[in-house]
């Protein structure tokens, strides 16, 4: 059984380091001289996630949080197994009936270009 991480923004606060740095892009003056983007890693899990689209660190932190928060909810999800199926006989009687038609038909177009 996996391990359950909380998702919750005051668990996650909790069990994440918070880097800022400058990042780079558009955005003129203040977003190359500010550190608005925003690394969180989760140190329970070694999961690194980094927001840097907005000119904000407040909406970058915000979405860092957000992004983590729906990586753990992945990586948390249980996968169903799959269960093996078989055709039935007559899903399979089909098929081949198919294949034996698609098969006439080329052997008869074979027939009527060697006739001529």
């Amino acid at each position: 059984m996996a391990e359950i991480y909380p998702t919750d923004r005051a668990s996650l606060e909790r069990d994440c380091d918070i880097q800022y740095f400058i990042a780079t892009g558009p955005g003129g003056q203040h977003r190359n001289k500010v550190e608005t983007g925003v690394r969180l890693t989760h140190r329970p899990t070694g999961i690194v996630v980094t927001a840097t689209e907005r000119r904000s660190q407040r909406a970058n932190r915000e979405a860092a949080f957000e992004r983590m928060a729906a990586r753990l909810d992945d990586l948390q999800k249980v996968v169903e197994p799959r269960i093996p199926t078989r055709p039935s006989a007559g899903s399979r009687e089909r098929r081949l009936e198919g294949k034996r038609r698609t098969g006439e038909r080329k052997r008869a177009r074979r027939l009527s270009l060697s006739d001529e």
